[in-house]
């Protein structure tokens, strides 16, 4: 009998660890952005680090697991729980209990939240439903009677509203209890809670592959189910997959630390200048030059009604291309260009880059580099978060054209 290999696990931003991997394990890694993979001098051998995602993931036999450097998993999950919805995450946050990672920790929390949701009876609602019946019911739609059946007396193209349990809350837990029960690593207390969870939503439907993700809007009718359908949520944000490379299968599920961020602190940042008076636009469509051939776009783009603009973008880290290892200050120089502004701002997670400020030579722009401690508790980053709004908004200055 064959040996399951011990799974790797390695921690984001954390050292390199030298294992034996065949070639076809070692392209799958690389070619998926996984980890980073190079070639040591003794053969077989391979040096592999975290890339920017966490989670879990298969190649093969093999097993995976990136942890997050961020220890409290339930400050990663506030941040990604606010940037989807920041007025429930900011005054109802969910908590996990320790562990070390990150999905096994949502599972055991989904798994524990929806059964208690679902232990009354499964929400039922209205859903507005089309179809062609053999009998009347609800209305006829007279124009689909005509032209797809032709006039003829049956079927009948109807339209009617039906009370039941397959509505969008319903079809929401249903699809992240699939997604966790292919998740490695569960615990057996909390996977057979997700198979009980599962034969409960037996009757709901799942939308199909690449259909958008149902869309639910907090109630008083709903309100049991709000924690497990946030939590939810979060499970559908990881990126799922599972590909064939060659000889090998590779299936994992990820979340990206540089998504996660940039997503939270433009959310939060863009909440914080509203507040202020500000209008704010997320991935603001720009361009260099004149012919409009090279678009640009920045993270935040803020208005005031008084003609003042400010632009940010977040950064987890700071990327060094090969050749280029200020790309951050040379792309914020051109937004700044562009948008003809004398300061712009690039937020950083602290520790990756310290704060600074540059001066850049005869063209009158200041780039404010500015960190962002992810060690805080939820309240106090967020209260950071305004700070760094009222900073902005502080050395924001007018402008005499835009683009």
């Amino acid at each position: 009998m064959t040996t399951m290999p011990t799974p790797l696990i390695l921690t984001e931003g954390g050292p390199a660890q030298t294992v034996a991997l065949t070639g076809a394990e070692c392209r799958a890694l690389n070619d998926l952005g996984i980890a980073t993979v190079t070639p040591t001098l003794d053969d077989g051998l391979f040096d592999i680090v975290a890339a920017r995602k966490v989670g879990a993931v298969a190649v093969g036999d093999r097993q995976i697991i990136v942890r997050p450097k961020i220890t409290d998993l339930n400050r990663l999950l506030f941040m990604l729980g606010y940037a989807r919805n920041p007025q429930i995450w900011r005054d109802e946050p969910i908590r996990v209990d320790a562990a070390d990672e990150l999905l096994p920790a949502v599972a055991e929390a989904f798994a524990r939240l929806a059964s208690h949701a679902v232990e009354q009876g499964l929400l039922q609602g209205y859903r507005t439903i089309t179809d062609a019946l053999p009998v009347l019911r609800g209305r006829v739609l007279a124009g689909e009677q005509m032209s797809r059946h032709y006039g003829l007396p049956v079927p009948i193209a109807v339209q009617y509203d039906d009370f039941t349990a397959d509505i969008a809350e319903n079809q929401l837990l249903t699809m992240a209890t699939l997604r966790l029960l292919t998740v490695p690593r569960i615990s057996e207390p909390a996977r057979r809670l997700l198979q009980r969870l599962r034969r409960t939503l037996a009757e709901v439907s799942v939308p199909p592959r690449g259909a958008p993700t149902p869309r639910w809007q907090p109630s008083r009718l709903n309100v049991r189910y709000h924690s497990a359908l946030r939590l939810a949520e979060i499970v559908l944000a990881a990126e799922s997959f599972e590909h064939r490379l060659g000889d090998v299968t590779v299936t994992g599920y990820m979340f990206d630390m540089w998504k996660i961020f940039e997503d939270f602190v433009t959310t939060a940042l863009a909440e914080s200048l509203n507040r202020l008076g500000w209008h704010c636009q997320l991935q603001a469509p720009l361009h260099l030059d004149e012919q409009r051939r090279v678009g640009m776009q920045p993270d935040l783009l803020a208005r005031h009604r008084d003609s003042r603009t400010a632009v940010v973008d977040a950064k987890y880290k700071a990327e060094r291309p090969d050749g280029f290892p200020n790309a951050d200050l040379y792309q914020m120089l051109a937004y700044c260009t562009v948008l003809g502004l004398s300061e712009g701002h690039l937020i950083y997670a602290k520790g990756n880059e310290e704060g600074a400020v540059h001066t850049v030579q005869r063209s009158g722009v200041t780039v404010h580099c500015r960190p962002l401690d992810l060690g805080l508790e939820p309240a106090a980053l967020l209260r950071q978060i305004d700070q760094l709004a009222g900073r902005i908004a502080g050395s924001s200055a007018l402008v005499d054209g835009e683009e």
